[in-house]
């Protein structure tokens, strides 16, 4: 009797000094991520991590915020990767030692939206800068997104392009009553442009997907693109373990990898909505 009880007593104790070695193995295939709302208001996220999911076992928990807002965590070491769109800033972000290496990833655009009747004539602009020259010239409603973010960035510069008068914040200083910066998202700021008929420097990708994901349709339409200052590549960079030694780099480095396979690009290359492409795979510039 008491050799069944002891063969008894081994099978509980097993199974209950299993479970919680299993549930930190599961916890310790789970990363975290900080980046651009951009890819997940446009549908990026949804349909790639599932993907990388199931080819790895690894989660990928996203935080979607604006460019600076990601990179910022990834210097307060609270990511362990960040997946964003400003080469510049994110250049710097490794040079100065927050990030182990830049991978490039892919691209989409920038596009300039606004009212179907183009009230500030933009369409046959010579390029951006004029585009948006004539917008403040015409003082029509434009909405910026103010929030620090990669589109943010390429939006100011701009403004830098035009030439004219700026404030401190890279906004023009006759803005009162037809500039209107948010400090909200991506998604946000398209819906305003739509209530405002106003102007709006998108990516084209969340744009696509407010134009033909939304129920009732969305309304502004693409007024100007095709500038070389309209390109936005994307990069991805694992957190330096040598400045947070708690980060989980080995995983990091797994999907930051498996994002610029040939896997990787193709998921990315293959992801449309209503037939429409939205990245484009960019991996081999950084080869």
């Amino acid at each position: 009797m008491m050799r069944y009880f002891f063969k008894f007593f081994l099978v509980i104790f097993s199974l209950v000094t299993a479970t919680p070695m299993n549930t930190a193995s599961a916890e310790s295939r789970i990363i975290t991520m900080s980046t651009t709302t951009s890819t997940e208001a446009s549908g990026l996220l949804d349909y790639l991590l599932p993907e990388f999911y199931a080819d790895t076992g690894i989660t990928v928990r996203a935080i979607a915020k604006g460019t600076g807002a990601a990179l910022r965590d990834g210097m307060d070491g609270n990511v362990d990767i960040v997946f964003v769109h400003d080469e510049e800033r994110e250049k710097k972000f490794v040079e100065d030692g927050f990030g182990t290496k830049r991978y490039y990833v892919m691209y989409n655009d920038f596009v300039i939206v606004g009212p179907k009747n183009d009230p500030a004539k933009i369409h046959d602009a010579v390029d951006s800068a004029e585009a948006m020259r004539k917008i403040a010239k015409a003082r029509t409603p434009f909405i910026s997104r103010g929030d620090d973010s990669g589109t943010h960035a390429r939006e100011k510069q701009l403004w830098v392009a035009t030439g004219l008068p700026l404030n401190r914040h890279g906004e023009p200083i006759d803005g009162r009553g037809w500039y209107f910066a948010i400090g909200q998202g991506m998604g946000p700021a398209l819906v305003m442009a739509g209530e405002k008929d106003g102007y709006l420097l998108s990516d084209r990708g969340t744009y696509l997907h407010y134009k033909y994901g939304r129920a009732q349709g969305y309304d502004p339409e693409v007024i100007y693109e095709g500038d070389d200052m309209l390109k936005n590549p994307y990069g991805v960079i694992p957190v330096n373990p040598e400045r947070f030694s708690h980060v989980n780099n080995d995983l990091a480095e797994t999907f930051a990898r498996w994002l610029v396979s040939e896997r990787g690009q193709e998921v990315i290359g293959s992801y449309q909505l209503h037939g429409h492409p939205l990245f484009f795979p960019d991996a081999r510039k950084g080869q």
